[in-house]
């Protein structure tokens, strides 16, 4: 099998990020844009020593559960890439991915996995945008998303997964911007002034955060009158200072030029105030059902103390707080230990503490001063769990552990950790918080198991 070789394949399974898996000779072969049960000719695009990577040359059998992508830039945009899927099957596949990393990675057989939670509405859900600003065939600044495995900036008139003034806003700022004369930044040179364009949108308004080289910005009090005179639904626009070569982006210094330093938005019964770099959920509709199965799953009654490690800026803490005797929340990022104190004013909550560091260290530290946790609430990064963390928390032995991940393969690695050290799953929730991408949510309960 070479480069350019066309093959015809079954397609019998799919990868975790959603290509189609076909074999030939023995050799794996992953199929960007088909999917299960299909029939295909595949043109091959790379080989490597244990499998190889093609694109669909013919259908000779397409899935019933194929559609047409609803995007015109889908084939080029990095950012969907299941809209060629129902949105049946697309929560079918997720339930299958967790599924499978539960019994591969974690060793797990015969867990419960409950259907994935799906919304009735799957589009326009993103309360947050990042679009990168780059330098266009005319020299002058253009934005929209990367394209596939690359920095090349695709622009787009509308994005169904985007909240609808978001992209109105990026649209007019990029205008405003090649109008003004202000220069994009060339990742190559290190030379230009604007980075990125993110918006925050909530129910009490819109932030704007200008991701910027420089704060001396050429007609900047001009732009931001025209901005905020354009969308009256801009409660703040931030320009983030990042001088950096390289692609981390947003930098750690923020500037208020219009407005507030934070916008508000409501879960539940409950008022978050989010900061420009504040870690939130980005579908309010999903972050309330998963939150109500956090709480479902910790079970309280009143007299527990509970821990909620990678608090961020509060959320699940205050959700959790209701219920609760006391809640102590950990979080390693100082602005969103300062939300969440702010927070919990808001709410009138008293019976939370939050602390300022590495979860692994802080609850080591509480542990050794003998408090413990009844009940432990973990919602780790991608990277998942720290282990000397784990190792804490099974030290203490509380009565349940309620895992909220957004990857699959790194939940069932320390969910295989914590059931060597005593502890059962008892149910897995996954929950659609990204429709149209391969990302999937879930919440995970494990009990103590009995002596």
């Amino acid at each position: 099998m070479k480069k350019n070789d066309i093959i015809e394949l079954d397609i019998t399974g799919m990868t975790h990020e959603g290509l189609g898996v076909g074999r030939k000779n023995g050799m794996a072969v992953f199929v960007e844009g088909a999917v299960s049960g299909e029939k295909v000719y595949a043109r091959i695009i790379k080989v490597q020593k244990n499998y190889a990577v093609a694109e669909v040359h013919e259908w000779l059998n397409k899935s019933q559960h194929r559609q047409e992508p609803f995007c015109p830039v889908y084939e080029s945009c990095g950012g969907c890439s299941l809209q060629h899927m129902s949105y049946r099957m697309q929560l079918e596949f997720k339930h299958g991915v967790v599924k499978d990393a539960l019994e591969h990675i974690g060793g797990f057989q015969g867990i419960t996995v409950n259907p994935v939670l799906g919304m009735n509405n799957p589009m326009h859900y993103r309360n947050k945008a990042q679009y990168p600003v780059g330098i266009g065939s005319d020299g002058k600044p253009v934005s929209g998303f990367y394209a596939k495995r690359s920095h090349q900036i695709i622009d787009f008139e509308s994005c169904a997964i985007q909240d609808e003034i978001s992209v109105k806003i990026r649209n007019h700022i990029i205008e405003s911007v090649r109008e003004a004369g202000i220069p994009a930044y060339d990742e190559t040179t290190g030379k230009g002034i604007l980075r990125q364009i993110i918006t925050r949108t909530a129910s009490t308004g819109v932030m704007v955060v200008l991701v910027v080289t420089t704060e001396k910005i050429p007609a900047l009090k001009d732009l931001i009158q025209n901005i905020s005179a354009r969308f009256p639904e801009i409660r703040s626009i931030v320009l983030n200072i990042n001088n950096r070569k390289g692609s981390v982006i947003p930098g750690e210094k923020n500037i208020t030029v219009y407005g507030q330093d934070a916008i508000s938005d409501r879960l539940g019964r409950y008022v978050f105030h989010i900061s420009p770099l504040s870690f939130y959920q980005v579908n309010r509709v999903q972050t309330e059902i998963l939150y109500e199965k956090v709480l479902e799953y910790a079970d309280l009654t009143g007299n527990e103390t509970v821990f909620d490690l990678y608090c961020g800026i509060g959320t699940i803490s205050i959700f959790l707080a209701g219920k609760a005797k006391t809640v102590i929340g950990i979080e390693s990022v100082k602005e969103a230990v300062e939300m969440a104190e702010r927070n919990k004013l808001v709410n009138n909550i008293s019976n939370i503490e939050f602390y300022h560091g590495k979860a692994e260290d802080i609850t080591i530290e509480l542990y050794q001063k003998g408090i413990k946790a009844d009940v432990v609430v973990v919602d780790p990064p991608r990277k998942g769990c720290d282990g000397k963390l784990l190792e804490t928390i099974t030290g203490m032995r509380p009565a349940r552990i309620v895992y909220v991940s957004c990857n699959p393969s790194t939940l069932a690695r320390d969910l295989k950790y914590l059931a060597g050290k005593g502890y059962r799953i008892e149910q897995v929730q996954p929950v659609d918080m990204f429709p149209w991408t391969s990302h999937v949510e879930c919440v995970a309960l494990m009990s103590k198991v009995e002596k």
